[in-house]
């Protein structure tokens, strides 16, 4: 059996990463109870007929009382109402994380806000679907995902280990980084995809209806794959662009250089460049099923219902 890391979890929302959080803990045996707070009064009702939880509470300060661990699940651009609201309710050596997929402006939003008896350790697990809400949560989603833990120096080195184990019991990998080199790093693999995503899906969308209707008709898996990422939670993805705008925008400018040498090889008729691109980022996709990171299954390896 699973010793138990965190005697007391309190989850800060309760959508899909933290349901699933929730459902997996429980699952590992890694938890003694779970309070649960979410502003929705809806939601924390729906979260109390699922069973996600132990306790629900309408006030998060009343959540996070005597817990070992707070992981706050809401979009980046409420991290920082969250913490002022916790902050002094927190027990001394307690652990506060987060889900966020942008950590330098959380680390600036939810830092002045922690007493300094509490351990902040920043996290992001790289794992989702295009459903929100706690009924799209569910136990398997961080199996062999990353999670990608922020701790700012000086922070105990016990409690980062700590957090650790709780990922890794839900069946996530884990890696350690500094906050501003993962905003670098998910900009690129993360947010950008999803801002091409909107964009494309955006142009099919003010297309005129006969030619709009024909899109959606005959859809093959790049556009079809397309609206999935574009499916998104908008409130979430919104924030994120606005909270990691630097990074975003430098890798923006990269991709539009990029796509400028591709708009000259077509008008120029350059087939060999637009196959040596091909050719490298056929690579790229070998590489990412060689680690594990997908399947080369037809359908993307996506079988369940789009969960990826």
């Amino acid at each position: 059996m699973t010793d138990i890391i965190f005697p007391r979890l309190a989850l800060i929302g309760i959508g899909l990463i933290g349901a699933s959080i929730a459902l997996a803990s429980r699952k590992a045996g890694t938890v003694g109870s779970i309070a649960i707070s979410t502003r929705s009064p809806a939601t924390l009702k729906r979260a109390e007929e699922l069973g996600l939880g132990d306790a629900y509470f309408a006030d998060p300060a009343e959540a996070v009382r005597d817990a070992d661990c707070v992981i706050v699940c809401v979009p980046v651009g409420a991290c920082g109402a969250v913490a002022e609201a916790i902050g002094p309710h927190l027990k001394p050596g307690c652990v506060v994380s987060d889900v966020g997929s942008v950590k330098a402006a959380v680390v600036r939003a939810m830092a002045p806000h922690l007493p300094a008896h509490v351990n902040f350790v920043p996290g992001h697990p790289i794992a989702g679907t295009e459903h929100s809400g706690p009924d799209a949560g569910f136990a398997e989603l961080y199996q062999n995902r990353w999670c990608v833990l922020t701790p700012a120096p000086g922070v105990d080195p016990a409690a980062v280990d700590r957090l650790a184990r709780l990922w890794r019991a839900m069946g996530a990998n884990v890696e350690m980084m500094s906050a501003e080199h993962h905003d670098l790093v998910l900009a690129i693999t993360s947010h950008l995809p999803h801002l091409i995503a909107y964009n494309i899906v955006g142009t099919a969308s003010d297309l005129e209806s006969g030619i709009r209707s024909e899109v959606l008709k005959f859809s093959a898996s790049g556009f079809r794959d397309f609206t999935r990422i574009a499916a998104s939670d908008p409130t979430m993805w919104r924030d994120i662009f606005l909270a990691n705008k630097e990074a975003v925008l430098e890798m923006l400018g990269r991709f539009n250089e990029d796509l400028s040498t591709l708009t000259r090889a077509i008008r120029n008729g350059d087939g060999d460049t637009l196959f040596d691109l091909f050719t490298r980022t056929r690579a790229i996709r070998r590489s990412i099923v060689a680690i594990g990171q997908d399947t080369a299954e037809p359908d993307f390896g996506r079988r369940d219902h789009g969960r990826s």
